[in-house]
């Protein structure tokens, strides 16, 4: 018995926008407003009658007389679902239209211009959580400013930072990911070339033997883009895969820069770290001490997926001829699942974010785990100044091994210091060794981050 994907085995995408907008039957309705817009064209040029691509239209209009799953079974005799699609769309209009389906075309441009009004369709309510996403973040970044934390580096105590900060990186990089996504989606082209990406069948259909004074296939791609809000392309595109790398790239990407946000939040979200708490983890009815970050593991999962199915896009370049056999066809289903992985990462991410609950008491008590010596750096530039860089490093060293074997803080150990020291005099500990008064220009770098539109 044939069971659709019902999304059983990927709950990073399972509700979220970008599954409806990628289900079999959203290509479906693709491919319909690709063939229906074509025709339309063909009539507005004057290579078909007025009413052929009225015709059509309404034809196409009513998805539900098309069986997907007949279409993928048959498919399989052509190599893909184009031809029966549109022997089953002549096949809904009167006989005096059916010569005006798919007229021209090859399946490749039908296909080809299908998968760009998915991306498309896709990508809207995908922008629209990054929108969310980069917002919350926003409000975390401000609202942390002067929130210090430990900045960690090779997975150690390293020097401090803020929490706004981190923040503001984050925003920084959601904010990166819709720049590009915005610009492939505006730039995602229709597709029409024919056989071989000469136009020639759409020269030859033309009412005229005049041809060469007409040149009907050019103001047919204009018209045909015109028709579907899509972009025009120089070149028929059939083995030029700009379109598809460049969607690949953007959404790679956008996967990574929520990864590295996921990333954050479950270290800093591991019990023993407690700085950070997704506001809607839960735990389990043996383990319910735990508040488990749910949304950031699929994040995650998804960052860790989408490099690969982006190198497969990018494999597909390499294609022979003026239509490749293979490497057209490897693509569907890595830029679908592509496009689902992303859609419903930044789902979650928008929903993590909006929910992230922020703990800035395990953030100071995090910072005294050293004992003091996350601002030794500070301390070791404040001593140079007065006894030299070879002994400042000589007496910290001294003090942090003093400070650590007798499990006592910094700034203690440097009292006693300070008396043998004369040259130290007079420092003020409290404040060398305060880790909120070393965090550098991270207010101002928040700032300015957060005037990014």
């Amino acid at each position: 018995m044939y069971e659709s994907d019902a999304g059983l085995l990927a709950p990073g995408r399972a509700g979220s926008p970008a599954e409806t907008a990628t289900a079999d039957s959203a290509f479906l309705r693709a491919m319909l407003d690709a063939e229906a817009a074509l025709t339309r064209a063909q009539s507005g040029c004057g290579l078909a009658p007025a009413e052929a691509g009225a015709a059509v239209t309404s034809a196409a209009a009513d998805a539900g007389r098309f069986d997907v799953r007949d279409l993928a079974l048959r498919a399989r005799a052509d190599g893909d679902p184009v031809l029966p699609l549109a022997m089953d769309l002549a096949a809904a209009v009167e006989p005096d239209i059916r010569p005006y389906v798919h007229r021209g075309a090859t399946s490749q441009d039908i296909l080809d211009t299908a998968a760009m009004l998915v991306a498309v369709r896709t990508l809207a309510p995908l922008l629209d959580d990054l929108a969310r996403t980069g917002d919350a973040v926003a409000r975390l970044a401000a609202a942390h400013r002067n929130t210090p934390m430990a900045g960690r580096t090779l997975t150690q105590h390293a020097v401090p930072t803020t929490f706004g900060l981190k923040a503001a990186g984050w925003r920084a990089l959601v904010l990166d990911a819709r720049d590009r996504l915005s610009a492939v989606r505006e730039s995602l082209p229709v597709q029409l070339g024919g056989a071989v990406g000469t136009l020639a069948a759409f020269e030859a259909y033309a009412p005229t033997e005049d041809v060469d004074a007409i040149d009907p296939g050019l103001p047919l791609i204009q018209a045909f883009a015109g028709e579907l809000g899509l972009a025009e392309p120089l070149l028929p595109w059939h083995t030029l895969r700009t379109p598809v790398a460049d969607l690949a790239g953007a959404l790679a990407f956008t996967a990574g820069a929520l990864g590295k946000l996921a990333a954050d939040v479950l270290s800093l979200s591991r019990t023993e770290v407690g700085e950070l708490v997704e506001g809607r983890g839960e735990g389990t009815a043996a383990m319910t001490h735990r508040s488990d970050p749910v949304q950031a593991t699929l994040i995650a999962a998804a960052a860790r997926r989408a490099p690969g199915l982006a190198a497969t896009l990018y494999g597909s370049l390499a294609a022979e001829d003026e239509r490749p056999a293979g490497a057209w066809h490897a693509e569907w289903e890595p830029l679908r699942e592509l496009l689902r992985l992303v859609g419903g990462a930044a789902h979650h991410a928008a929903g993590l974010t909006g929910t992230l609950r922020v703990v800035p008491y395990a953030m100071r008590e995090n910072l005294q785990l050293t004992d003091g010596l996350i601002v030794a750096e500070r301390l070791a530039a404040v001593f140079a100044e007065r006894i030299g860089r070879r002994r400042a490093g000589e007496v910290l060293v001294s003090a942090a091994d003093r400070a650590r074997a007798e499990t006592t803080d910094l700034a203690d150990v440097l009292a006693d210091v300070l008396d043998e020291e004369p040259e130290l005099a007079g420092l003020d500990l409290g404040e060398l060794t305060d880790p909120a008064r070393y965090t550098g220009c991270a207010g101002p770098l928040t700032d300015r981050a957060l005037d990014r539109g």
